[in-house]
This record gives C-alpha cells, structure tokens and sequence, in this order.
C-alpha cells in the first residue's frame, strides 16, 4: 500500500521545484513590502520633515537638513540595542559567511530588522541602497523555507542568489530551483510595479565603432582604478569608525550629519540617488558636478554605511558609474560631437562596468544592466567596459568590496566550503607522533627489521644530532634484495634513502598536505618541527588528514543542526 501511495508522492527534484517557487513568491512580496516602507519612511520623515523645517525655502533653512537622516539614526537606536551586532553596517558579507560556509542558516527575525533597519537609513537621506539587503531578506526567507522542509546545508544554497553571494560552489542539478525562484519573485514583484524598467531611458546606439570602442576601454581603465579607490576608502572608513571611542549606537549619529553637511552643497549623495541618475542617463549632467559627485558618494557611502547605518551598496555603485560614465562621455562628446554619443550613453554603459568592477562579477553587472535600463542597443560597449572595469580593479585589489573580510581572516571563500575547512584545520591536530626513526648509519639488515615490526611505508632517517636527513621506503632497497647477504650489509640506509623531502610543519594547514598527498602520490608526509630545525615530530598519514576532516564537517553539521534547532524554537 505504502509503495503505492508514494508513486504519487513527489520526488526530491519536484519538493525542490515546490519549494522554490514558494520561495520566490514569499521573496517577491517581502521585496514589495520593504520598497513600500522605504517609500513610505521617505515620504514621511524626508519630504514631510523638510517641508516641515522650511528646507525647500533655501537660505540659512539648509542648514536644518542634517536633522533628517540624524532622525532615521536616532530611531534606528532602540534596534540596534535589543538586537546588537544585528542591526547596524554592511552586511552582505556577514550575510555571504552564512550562505557560504555555514550551511545558509538565518534568524526569522533577520527578515524584519534588515527591512526596518534599511528603510530608516535610507528613506531618511543617509547614503545606501536597497538591492543587497533585498537579497538578504530573500535569502532569510530562503533560508527558514529551507529549515522548515528539512533541507540539507548544500541543497539550501540553491535558494540564495548566483555569483556575487553563491561564491563558492553548488550542484548544477539544482540550478532549476534557483531560475524558478527567481522566476517567482519577478512575476510578483513586475505584477505589483507593472512592466518598468528601473530607469527609463534614450535607447542609445554606437554612433563611430572606431571612435567609441576605445574610448569604452579608455573609460573602462577609469572606471576599473575608481572601484579600487571605492573599496579603499569603504573600509579605511569603517575601520576608522571600529576604533572610535564612543558607543556603537552614537556613530550612526555622527555619520548622519556628515552626510547632512555634505547634502547641504550635493543633495544628489542623499538617499539611492535614483532620480538623479535618470536625469544623467539622459544626458543632463555637468562635468564637474558629476566629477565632483564621484568622490563625494563614494565618501558619502563610506560614511553611511561605516559608521552604522544599515543597507547596500548596489545603488550607490549604481550611481558612482552613472556620473563617472557620464562626465566622460560629457568631455568626449564635447571635443568630438559628430564621432561620439551622448553623455547619457556613455553613463548607462558606466553603470555596469562600475558594478562589475567593485563586485568583482561582470555576468552579473551585464545581465542586471539589460534588466534595469531594457536597452540593447550598446551590448558591445557593456560588455567591453564591464570585462576590461573588473581585469583592472582586480589588478589593483583582488578583493571585491563584499570579500575583504574574508581575506583578512585568510579565507577564500570563492573556492567553497571544503577547501575553506581543509584550510581551517592544521595538520598539526592530524599526525601520530608514534614515529619509527632509523639512523642513516643503520645497515639494509637493520632496516629491513624496521619495515617488520613498523607502523608505516615511510622511515624518517635521522643522523647523530636526531635531525631529518632523509626519508626511506621499501621502494628504496628492492633493487638490492636480490644480492647476498654479505653485499646487501655494506649498504647503509644514508646511500640509499631519498634526501629530496617532502615535509610539513604543524602549522601547515591540512589543504596544503592534501595538495602534497594528491601531487606526489604518496600517503605519508613527516612533520618536522619548522623547515630549519628538521626535529621530527610526527608523521601524517592521508587516511589520518582524511579522518580530522570528516570529524570537522560532522562538528559544523550537528553545530548547524542545534542552531537551527535553537532559532526555530525562537
């Protein structure tokens, strides 16, 4: 009866399509739910307060502005103390260490801080974007659908966003699931807001191939050492904001009436700058006034996020390459008007490769680029600058602005989960300090005594002082068994073991001896004290390395699992 009845249950693949699209449909509406109340918080604090305190009026009333975002900062205060470390800066890459190397799990509530967190940051002016905390509220919701059905830390991968947060690896079996909850959350969310682009915009074309090509890769070279100076100054400034010596919830406080100062001279840097961007798009910028926009979102951004504020940096590296693209595209249209396009071309095409180059992910920065703007006409300069934006900014710094902390901590999170557990364990914690030495003055009798009653293939040979010499194998001596005794005697064990060593040190981590094991083909390393004083302290064994890693996954699996545990009972 069983065996019948689960014919018409659905399989693994079918509960991962079901699931998905769950996903997708939940995603899509808390994404209409957050834009609403980052609309709502800036139609009410931003435009409502302004209009309040005289702001539009000019005058001595501007300098009243600071007082709008430091309103969003102060609410934001009660949150940050109920859920410390929760609340405040960057997250996405606190956000990808979840997704990445700790099996996807998140807090339910996480969904409900980032929304409120965000949109108080930005609908009150202060300088952030809204993308990547929409994807860590899809990836929240991802994350509890996936605890809930019981999903295993790989499968639940699937349920967070390609390239710049699945940084790692994932089954290409299951990138259904991901394109279908995708599918889902854009048809609710193009069901909610209609059939728009984010930016509408002239459908530009090349207007000189010879001309304009290699002004794109000129721009791209630009463009490429701009996000080198964006990741720079980001994390200059918030490391700087991290020694600070007042409490954590009073630096958002001071990084909002610094952006109030600035907004006073540039209001564009407030906010997403969404609106500014389209009247750039479509050729309406001033040269120097987008020049000088370039460093001062940068530093606005910088200043936001570092101190405290909550939010992304998607739309402000949006706008840095719109205004970049567009006060080049205004110099060189300026001084070859017939052979170049308008600056507004040239600042659509900025907004990809900016992207591109301070994530370090061109597909995406392409594909989102068509999403937002629905412009295919400069495919060619897109793909271009995007390509050439990110070969230069990886150059000059081979972190993103989302991997920085990982390359402190020494991590690589672009190689995946295994590798970055094989490089968190030392071989140190692997090896059997139960070594069989022989003396390089030992004879083939003695030797052969050792491989009869030794625990390995491989013998450390050692000379008076007790320091490695040599390593020796039975492979070492079969060329002479065949000879008499008297002659196989005069063989000692120092003319025929192989000096050319292979060693580890205990601090060596256990990916560089799986490296070793899988190069050279053998099973057993020695581990010496340090590479100068060749003190024998043990011996590593593949099966031994292999052991303490399958140890370690188990640890972070039941880890894992309690914590699951643990915030479901939340």
């Amino acid at each position: 009866m069983r065996k019948s009845l689960r014919k018409f249950l659905p399989g693994e693949n079918t509960r991962m399509m079901l699931i998905a699209t769950g996903i997708g449909l939940g995603a899509g509406l808390l994404t209409i739910v957050f834009r609403s109340l980052v609309d709502a918080v800036h139609t009410l604090v931003f435009d409502g307060g302004g209009s309040l305190l005289g702001i539009g009026r000019g005058g001595w009333y501007l300098l009243l502005l600071p007082l709008l975002p430091l309103t969003g900062m102060v609410l934001l205060i009660p949150l940050s103390l109920l859920f410390p470390g929760e609340v405040n800066g960057y997250g996405l890459p606190a956000f990808l260490r979840k997704v990445n190397l700790e099996n996807g799990i998140i807090r339910a509530r996480s969904i409900a801080i980032k929304i409120i967190a965000t949109a108080l940051t930005i609908g009150t002016g202060n300088s952030a974007g809204v993308e990547g905390p929409i994807a860590q509220i899809g990836g929240a919701m991802g994350s509890q659908a996936g605890q809930f059905f019981r999903v295993s830390g790989n499968r639940m991968k699937v349920f967070f966003a390609a390239e710049i947060v699945l940084l790692g690896t994932y089954e290409i079996s299951s990138f259904a699931a991901l394109v279908i909850a995708s599918a889902m959350a854009t048809v609710v969310t193009r069901g909610w807001y209609g059939e728009m682009s984010v930016f509408t915009i002239p459908q530009y074309a090349v207007v000189n191939y010879l001309v304009e090509i290699p002004l794109y890769c000129l721009m791209a070279i630009f463009i490429g050492l701009a996000a080198v100076l964006f990741i720079r100054v980001f994390y200059a400034v918030r490391d700087r904001y991290r020694v600070l010596a007042i409490p954590p919830q009073l630096k958002p406080l001071t990084g909002a009436l610094l952006i109030g100062g600035i907004g006073i001279f540039f209001p564009q840097v407030m906010g997403d700058g969404y609106d500014y961007m389209e009247n750039i798009l479509y050729g309406h910028g001033i040269a120097w006034v987008m020049l000088a926009l370039v460093l001062l979102k940068i530093l606005a951004t910088s200043i936001t996020l570092g101190s405290g504020g909550a939010g992304g940096v998607f739309a402000p590296s949006l706008f840095i390459g719109a205004v970049l693209g567009g006060a080049f595209g205004s110099i060189t249209h300026r001084l070859m008007p017939d052979l170049t396009a308008g600056s507004g071309a040239y600042a659509t095409v900025g907004i990809g490769a900016f992207l591109a180059a301070a994530t370090h992910a061109p597909m995406t920065a392409i594909f989102l680029l068509f999403e937002m703007t629905g412009n295919y006409q400069i495919i060619i300069p897109i793909m271009i600058t995007s390509i050439i934006g990110t070969v230069v900014a990886s150059k000059f710094c081979e972190d993103s602005i989302d991997t920085v902390d990982f390359s402190r901590e020494g991590i690589n999170i672009h190689e995946g989960r295994e590798t970055v557990i094989l490089k968190s364990l030392k071989v140190g914690a692997a090896i059997s300090d139960e070594v069989d030495f022989i003396s390089e003055d030992a004879n083939i009798k003695e030797l052969l005594q050792i491989f009869s009653i030794g625990r390995g293939f491989y013998f450390p040979v050692i000379d008076d002082t007790g320091k490695m010499t040599g390593i020796v194998s039975l492979q070492d001596v079969k060329n002479i068994l065949h000879r008499d005794e008297k002659e196989r005697i005069a063989y000692k064990v120092g003319g025929i073991c192989n000096r050319n060593i292979i060693m580890l040190t205990p601090d060596d981590s256990l990916f560089a001896a799986m490296q070793l094991f899988d190069v050279k083909g053998i099973d057993e390393i020695p581990v010496v004290e340090s590479l100068e004083e060749r003190w024998v302290v043990g011996m590593l064994k593949r099966r031994d390395a292999l052991d303490l890693y399958n140890r370690e996954v188990l640890r972070r699996g039941i880890s894992a699992k309690v914590g699951a545990q643990g915030l479901g009972d939340r």
